[in-house]
């Protein structure tokens, strides 16, 4: 391997000349239209996989050198994310919680769990024996499941995948060093590894009664009996953990060390702009239990008149809506909470009773419609037919004319929810766009469908982070109000004239109606289930058996549906 690394670095000056001078990657252009193509974004992010002059292709023993051209890209080249770490230290954890934050940015990550292989391979766990070092047959298995894995996630990268996340124990130097050199000696992506070190008994404790113990592992298996087992089976890995050496022979490694679920951090050897982000993301996590409360401004003015964004007063309904907030809020008995707004009236005036310390952001505006502000969607519509043809197009990437696109809105975003992932209890007053990203990330749902999550007005959506995901209900306040939700056009057709725009733009249905609401409780985890009940309480799906995947969006459901005035 060292004479791998002085062949690469002697290669280093005529490679990066070579693609200084003859790099065929194009850059990127800037988007002035109204709409982003999604198809050319996807090509720029995936240009490293174009086509290339012979010299220039990536062969083994090189490491890939980009050009200046290529820098401000959001992805270089694919990035592998190992995992370091005894069991119980926050790995899965904080895996998950990355993979869901690449995936909310829009960078196409797939999380690769060593533990899901094992027991497709071995089924039935039998008990900590299994991982002891000496055992000979078990370390064989659990050798071929990496190496599955290994396959999988290189497969993953090569073709559509920008990031992959191994995540496992990683233990030793020798099982290090086989990835590393796999993946960039072989393959030339990029590295980094994420080593979790933890030496606080109450972390340990607490991460093994409220995560391990609902591992498939120990279904069905006492409490006290598989905290033993468990416990021996950290033991076990302990014999030969060998932390990450940044002084022999991994000291050339990109690596992050996180001590006791964030008391500290050391960084080394960080490159690009997806491991600089990654890193400051995994500084803001932290697993400290707390309630993050969502809910839109009350009933605006530009509500009942169809106005699109501005920042219109409460309409009578909607204030009433924030004095039952306020009481809402006050009988919850939160304790050291801080209530978020926007910049806006309508999200200051619904925030005004509640007794706590507030705290207004510009981020957290409605989005930007351009020349379209003040103006009825009948008035754009009639005015703008082929701006609504294309918004039907792609809603999530369409850019109002001088405004901005939901794509942009997350971008504007991505402060607010480090801010969230730092917070403790917190009650955010927001507009309906900013509630759909801000669910989107939480509920890790795809970007085509961020447009289309329903936040009703005049509701409460708790929100509590879990181990695995998170716990979702919402509570309708029983203040009537208008329905501003518009679903997908049912009517679109792809070729359509831009010329020709779906009549739903011009539909609202102002009068307050008695509809159907729900409070759902979500939890991703694996091996757990999805069940739904009807409005009598009768069970309407089952699903047993979920695989652990976060980018399948794999959850556990439990929806009660009651008729209640629209909230």
């Amino acid at each position: 391997m060292e004479n791998l690394l002085d062949t690469t670095t002697k290669q280093i000056g005529t490679v990066q000349q070579e693609e200084i001078e003859d790099d065929p990657v194009p850059d990127l252009d800037s988007h002035n239209n109204t709409t982003i193509p999604q198809q050319s974004f996807n090509d720029d992010i995936h240009a490293w996989r174009k086509n290339q002059p012979t010299k220039n292709k990536r062969t083994p023993g090189v490491f890939r050198q980009l050009s200046q051209a290529c820098l401000d890209r959001l992805v270089q080249t694919p990035t592998v994310i190992m995992m370091v770490g005894l069991p119980a230290r926050g790995k899965t954890y904080m895996a998950r919680k990355l993979a869901r934050y690449l995936h909310w940015i829009g960078v196409k990550t797939k999380l690769f769990n060593v533990g899901d292989y094992r027991r497709d391979a071995v089924k039935g766990y039998t008990d900590k024996d299994f991982f002891d070092p000496d055992n000979t047959e078990a370390v064989a298995i659990r050798n071929l499941c990496a190496q599955h894995v290994l396959e999988d996630m290189c497969n993953y990268l090569q073709n559509e995948g920008e990031v992959a996340i191994f995540d496992a124990t990683n233990t030793t130097r020798e099982r290090r060093r086989t990835v590393y050199n796999h993946c960039v000696a072989k393959h030339c992506f990029r590295m980094l590894f994420v080593e979790s070190i933890c030496d606080s008994e109450a972390v340990i404790e607490t991460n093994i009664r409220e995560v391990k113990l609902k591992s498939p592992d120990y279904k069905g298996v006492l409490d006290t009996v598989a905290v033993k087992d468990f416990r021996s089976r950290i033991d076990l890995y302990a014999k030969q953990y060998e932390t990450i050496d940044d002084t022999n022979d991994e000291k050339h490694y990109s690596f992050i060390k996180i001590f006791n679920c964030g008391e500290r951090f050391l960084v080394h050897k960080t490159r690009g702009n997806i491991q600089s982000r990654v890193i400051y993301f995994l500084m803001n996590i932290h697993v400290l239990p707390r309630t993050i409360y969502l809910t839109r401004h009350g009933e605006s003015t530009g509500n009942v008149q169809q106005c699109i964004g501005g920042n219109a007063p409460l309409s009578e309904a909607g204030k009433v809506y924030a004095e039952a907030l306020a009481e809402y809020i006050d009988n919850e008995n939160i304790s050291d909470l801080i209530v978020w707004t926007s910049q806006r009236q309508q999200t200051i005036e619904t925030a005004a009773k509640i007794d706590a310390p507030k705290e207004q952001w510009k981020a957290l505006n409605g989005i930007h419609a351009g020349t379209f502000e003040g103006l009825t969607y009948q008035e754009a519509a009639e005015r703008y037919p082929e701006e609504f043809a294309a918004r039907d197009r792609s809603k999530y990437y369409y850019r109002y004319p001088g405004g901005e696109s939901y794509h942009d809105l997350i971008a504007r975003l991505e402060p607010v929810i480090m801010e969230l992932e730092r917070a403790e209890n917190l009650l955010v007053v927001c507009h309906q766009a900013v509630a759909r990203c801000i669910l989107a990330y939480f509920l890790d749902k795809d970007r085509e469908s961020v447009p289309y999550i329903e936040v009703p007005l005049h509701t409460v959506i708790k929100l509590t982070p879990t181990a695995y995901g998170c716990m979702m209900e919402s509570i309708p306040l029983s203040v009537e109000a208008v329905n501003t939700y518009r679903s997908k056009p049912k009517n679109f057709v792809s070729n359509r004239s831009v010329a020709e725009p779906s009549n739903q733009f011009g539909e609202l249905d102002l009068e307050p109606k008695t509809v159907s609401t729900r409070t759902q409780i979500i939890y991703q985890n694996s091996g757990t289930a999805i069940e739904t009940t009807d409005t009598s309480g009768n069970q309407t799906q089952h699903l047993d058996n979920v695989t652990s995947d976060t980018t399948l969006n794999n959850c556990f459901s439990s929806v009660h549906a009651c008729l209640t005035k629209q909230a």
